[in-house]
């Protein structure tokens, strides 16, 4: 008569090794299925840019896009390259001409869509520039939401002639070279 003598710890390594191998193909993690969880982590930059200029006020450009479910509203911005920064728009003042003026409580970006920034319409507004701006440089920028989170990222600064718009209640101009 036969006898099969089975080695316990050889048959609890076997089924160990295969459950890690099972477990290794896997391809998110609970907290990867879930999406993400901040306005931070919901938003990106894409094609951004800083107006160049040699002193004052410059402005940032391109479009935020939101990945999330949720809308997600900007509230702040903040930049080495200016003393402040603040959130603008550009409207009609009344008399027939457009001025910028800085945005009540923020930008909402709607889920699953983008917020364009671009001359002459909604930007974010670089003040008491730290330094010239030339073309060529990168400058980064953190963006801090409502529920707290921040988004971090960089844009090239480009040489371009226009948004030259007025700023309400103050006579700054954009910061060109003159």
């Amino acid at each position: 008569m036969n006898t099969l003598t089975v080695r316990r710890p050889a048959v609890v390594f076997a089924l160990a090794a295969a459950a890690l191998a099972l477990a290794g193909c896997a391809t998110t993690t609970p907290d990867q299925a879930a999406g993400p969880t901040t306005a931070g982590q919901s938003v990106t930059s894409i094609d951004a840019w800083v107006k160049a200029a040699g002193e004052g006020m410059s402005a940032a450009f391109g479009e935020l896009a939101n990945t999330g479910d949720a809308d997600v509203t900007l509230v702040s911005a903040t930049s080495t390259a200016s003393t402040s920064m603040q959130l603008h728009e550009t409207v009609d003042n009344g008399s027939g001409s457009m001025v910028m003026r800085e945005k009540d409580g923020g930008f909402t970006i709607p889920a699953g869509g983008a917020l364009t920034l671009e001359p002459g319409g909604n930007h974010l507004m670089l003040m008491g520039l730290t330094a010239p701006i030339v073309a060529g440089d990168e400058i980064e920028f953190t963006l801090t939401f409502s529920d707290g989170s921040d988004y971090t990222f960089t844009a090239p600064a480009k040489d371009y002639s226009g948004a030259n718009e007025t700023y309400t209640g103050d006579d700054m101009n954009m910061g060109g070279d003159d």
